[in-house]
């Protein structure tokens, strides 16, 4: 009997979690859809999030295990667990190489599912998701923390200086922050997440995201599967504009540690999204 109850915990915490809806989209090796993507810089991108991460992952008395899947056609990417303490977070090239995707929209991704590992509550829940934070979660982490944390040490001011930015997140970032390199950082992580919300618009119902129009929508309950994309790209934008310390853990039980939430203070804008979150009593 305990063998049996040992091999049938290894099992579920085999359970996969991906970063978009399953679709059949393929981009193989050859695609020129993207051409400044290659492999080198794949790896290069990974490696940021790798170095800022595992050791934080090995002081939790675990191993955190890139899967580099360049060759790989799919477009998705997904975190995984075995026996606890082999984390596995498993990007694929097809992903990389969709035109969609920028270098910081693939970052993005990197760090969402670190998120699904490392985001807290709310967790996806019962024996398969215990460990697993949700979709929502895992994307409000991306941004308020693990982004924040792997470029917070890069010229980011040089490199916006370079970028088109969206007017109306200018406008939030320069609300949020005083500091011209905070301000800048703010502006890249939330070019991030429109790149990957209009991928994801494109993957669903091609509705037009757009950082003017968030998601008006209240769930009943915490949405734990995949939110529509612009609610998404709402809660990028909430993250990214949380100020809380990006080295604070968020809290595994309890949602309010290490996020914005509405009893403290914080502005809506910084909080999670009610189109998939529905906040517990004391938020």
């Amino acid at each position: 009997m305990k063998s049996l109850v040992i091999l049938s915990s290894l099992i579920f915490s085999l359970n996969t979690f991906a970063n978009f809806p399953k679709n059949n989209l393929k981009i193989p090796v050859t695609a020129l859809l993207r051409n400044d993507m290659t492999e080198e810089r794949f790896n290069e991108i990974i490696n940021l999030a790798e170095t800022a991460y595992a050791p934080i992952v090995k002081e939790k008395k675990a191993d955190l295990i890139f899967s580099r899947n360049w060759k790989d056609e799919t477009v998705n990417a997904s975190a995984s667990r075995f026996g606890g303490s082999s984390w596995f977070v498993n990007m694929y090239g097809g992903l990389a190489r969709h035109p969609l995707v920028t270098d910081d929209g693939f970052l993005l991704v990197v760090c969402h599912e670190l998120g699904h590992h490392l985001g807290g509550a709310p967790t996806k829940g019962g024996i398969n998701g215990f460990w697993a934070a949700t979709e929502g979660q895992a994307d409000y982490f991306g941004t308020l923390k693990c982004m924040r944390k792997v470029l917070s040490n890069v010229d980011n001011t040089s490199i916006v200086s370079k970028m088109i930015i969206d007017a109306e997140l200018s406008v939030q970032c320069s609300s949020a922050y005083q500091n011209e390199s905070e301000i800048a950082l703010c502006k890249r992580i939330g070019m991030a997440g429109k790149s990957l919300a209009m991928l994801l618009s494109s993957l669903g119902d091609n509705a037009v995201v757009d950082f003017k129009t968030p998601d008006a929508s209240i769930v009943k309950k915490t949405n734990k599967t995949h939110p529509k994309a612009q609610c998404r790209l709402d809660t990028y934008l909430a993250g990214d504009l949380c100020q809380k310390d990006f080295n604070q853990e968020n809290g595994k039980k309890d949602p309010r540690v290490g996020a914005c939430v509405k009893s403290e203070g914080y502005d809506k804008k910084m909080t999670r999204p009610l189109c998939w979150y529905k906040p517990g009593r004391g938020e």
